[in-house]
């Protein structure tokens, strides 16, 4: 017996390393086929054999306690997890992953919440919300504008033609050009261009106008302007918005204007559709009120032996939805069931490694956050600061609620979905299969793999940003159920049988990938 202590949470977690039982009805070894596995000469076995129900049940159970309180992405809940999981980490001796030293990857987050602040011209000083309505903070003086009348450019007609608005402040109306009948000068019809559409336009002029370099955009539509400052007031009185990349918000601030600042930015700009340069100051003072959220992935690694400069990714996310009203949702199947497989899977390939039987590739163990709030603690690692090389990284399993069964599948309980595996590597798809045909079988379910599946859980979880990428991956998923993202997903409804023999699967194609000769390869067409 060891006992894990916690720092920061006082909680003491008993580890039981050396039991094992037979969870399914067939010991993994009696299944063994006799045949050598032509690149493996390790034996996996009876270091699968460290996953235990018993383990994974007491990690859990202290994983998706009340005292976590849902891991919502930057709530004190979601602290005491990262810090379980790195103390986890640094009982089993498996070093962070970066050269920092650092177990946690902070993950710049923020709440968008509408900027406050006032616009000058001449005279006037108009108000965010009256004057003007805008969603992005802007502070600069400008000393002219840039009027381009409709803001487009086509093959033969274009507003920016001899003008130059990289760093500019731009004024563009709604519409497009018609010629005496009516009809679109762009189309040649009376059906208005994609330039010319109501809700379609702003869009296109806006990113044309991005593209050109322009860093403000007034944007003047009278006829859609009342639903602007509609929106503008709800955000207002729901004080909070979404949760985001910090790093994805947009360099270009766009202002939509209403009847009296149009009017005195340009008092023709209704009947004068002639691009020219504007001898008009305007003063933005328009502050950002974001609320910055304190978030972090934990990643640990262990180095491989002889080729520890190419990686599998293993991954799992560490949130879930937190507290609503007076219920705390624990999050047990979604996705500490994940969690607490990967801490398994952890230290089996941490026991091998002590028995010289560590893997050839590198293993990097990655619990993101922002998963539930739209995958954000993958993308920030995937899009914006790899610890490792995606170049290098030759696979990612991502692990997402593997605890428990879908109603859809009652009286088969031994199966879990397997999703993406050949969306990329024919390869990989054929090593899961054989994997588990020798070690585990598990009816591999593919109902949520088809295209067409309106679900869509190919792009609904953290291996998507792998996948985006060209990784090869394999989504491991029980589907769901009647307590997903519920109060009722508690501990004591997991099958613990079923999650030790799923994250068994887990090792033993890590295992596989890791110690093969080859990569598996990239070899199925791409659609872009």
């Amino acid at each position: 017996m060891k006992y894990l202590w916690l720092l920061t949470l006082s909680i003491t977690v008993l580890l039981s390393c050396n039991s094992s039982q037979k969870t399914v009805e067939e010991n993994a070894e009696s299944s063994i086929e006799n045949k050598a596995q032509p690149n493996i000469t390790k034996d996996p076995v009876s270091f699968a054999e460290m996953i235990t129900e018993e383990e994974l049940k007491e990690y859990l159970y202290t994983y998706a306690s009340d005292e976590f309180e849902g891991r919502e992405t930057g709530e004190p809940g979601q602290k005491k997890a990262v810090e379980f999981i790195k103390a986890v980490y640094e009982e089993l001796n498996i070093p962070p992953a970066q050269a920092n030293g650092d177990y946690f990857q902070k993950v710049p987050l923020e709440i968008s919440r509408v900027p406050q602040g006032s616009i000058a011209l001449k005279d006037t000083s108009f108000e965010q919300g009256e004057g003007f309505v805008t969603f992005t903070s802007l502070e600069k003086s400008f000393s002219s504008i840039v009027y381009l009348g409709y803001g487009i450019e086509e093959e033969g007609y274009s507003d920016y033609e001899g003008l130059d608005v990289t760093g500019k402040l731009v004024l563009i109306k709604a519409g497009e050009p018609k010629d005496e009948m009516g009809r679109s000068i762009i189309s040649g019809s009376l059906v208005p261009s994609v330039w010319g559409n109501a809700s379609d336009g702003i869009g296109a002029k806006v990113a044309l106008a991005e593209s050109k370099g322009a860093l403000g955009i007034l944007y003047y539509d009278l006829a859609y302007y009342p639903r602007y400052q509609n929106y503008y007031n709800f955000n207002v009185e729901a004080e909070n918005g979404k949760m985001r990349l910090k790093d994805s918000v947009q360099n270009t601030s766009l202002v939509l204007v209403g009847a009296e600042m149009g009017n005195l930015l340009y008092p023709t700009i209704e009947t004068d559709h002639s691009p020219k340069v504007l001898d008009t100051p305007v003063e933005f003072k328009v502050k950002d009120t974001n609320k910055f959220v304190d978030s972090e992935n934990v990643v640990a690694i262990l180095r491989g032996s002889e080729l520890p400069d190419e990686y599998v990714v293993i991954s799992s996310h560490l949130d879930h939805i937190g507290i609503t009203g007076e219920d705390i949702n624990n999050g047990a199947d979604d996705d500490g069931s994940g969690t607490v497989a990967m801490l398994e899977i952890a230290e089996a390939f941490k026991k091998a490694a002590l028995e010289g039987q560590g893997p050839k590739r590198s293993i990097v163990f990655l619990h993101v956050t922002g998963e539930e709030k739209g995958l954000f603690g993958s993308q920030y690692y995937t899009d914006y600061d790899p610890i490792f090389p995606l170049s290098k990284t030759v696979t990612n399993l991502n692990i997402d609620m593997i605890g428990r069964t879908d109603p859809k599948r009652e009286g088969e309980r031994n199966y879990i979905y397997l999703i993406g595996s050949d969306k990329l590597s024919t390869e990989l798809h054929q090593l899961s299969e054989e994997v588990n045909e020798k070690y585990t079988q598990i009816e591999l379910d593919y109902t949520y793999n088809d295209e067409n599946d309106p679900n869509r859980f190919y792009y609904r979880s953290d291996h998507y940003n792998f996948a985006k990428n060209e990784i090869p991956i394999i989504f491991y998923f029980n589907g769901t159920h009647a307590d997903y993202h519920k109060p009722g997903d508690t501990p004591d409804k997991i099958n613990y049988d079923l999650l030790e023999n799923r994250s068994r699967l887990v090792f033993y194609t890590a295992w596989e990938i890791a110690n093969r000769e080859n990569k598996p390869k990239v070899d199925v067409i791409i659609s872009k």
